[in-house]
Order: structure tokens, then sequence, then C-alpha cells
């Protein structure tokens, strides 16, 4: 809106960073939760989620219409719950 990006981390995060060396807990984590994740500066979101496996789905964010490329991913591999943004220029 103005220009700005704003992130928004989820409080619960950080409860048990001292605990556990995972900083995404699977408790922690939605269905359409925008996300960081290691190795990488792109967005994504979560689509699905095996809380049993420990793994998530994820897509490219903000998603584009042609394209189907989702991934697997282990919920330890995200390092930052954030804000979903529409804004392209991010």
């Amino acid at each position: 809106m103005f220009g700005l990006s704003t992130f928004m981390i989820h409080p619960k995060l950080f409860e048990n960073k001292h605990e556990n060396s995972n900083l995404i807990c699977s408790e922690n984590l939605y269905k359409g939760a925008c996300v960081k994740i290691k190795n990488s500066k792109k967005t994504f979101q979560v689509i699905g989620i095996n809380i049993g496996k420990e793994i998530c789905w994820v897509r490219e964010w903000p998603f584009a219409c042609n394209s189907k490329k989702t991934f697997p991913l282990e919920i330890g591999h995200i390092t930052m719950q954030i804000l979903c943004s529409n804004n392209s220029s991010e």
C-alpha cells in the first residue's frame, strides 16, 4: 500500500528456541502460511502438512497461475513464518 513490505513473525515461533534447534514447530505451522526456507531468498506458501512425518508441501509465493510446481519440505527447513503479501516487488 505504501511501498513498504511488512513482515509479521508468529509470536509462538520463538518460544522453544533454546529447547530445540528447529525454529518452526509443526504445531505452529498452518495451511496457507507463507514461509522462508533455508538456502533460499524466495517466499513459499504452505499448501499441505503431514505432522506425523514432519513434512509439508509448499509452492512459491506469489502463486503463478501457469505454475504447478509444489514440493515436499521437511518442516525443520523452514526458517521463518511471515505474512503473505501480494506485492510482486518483494
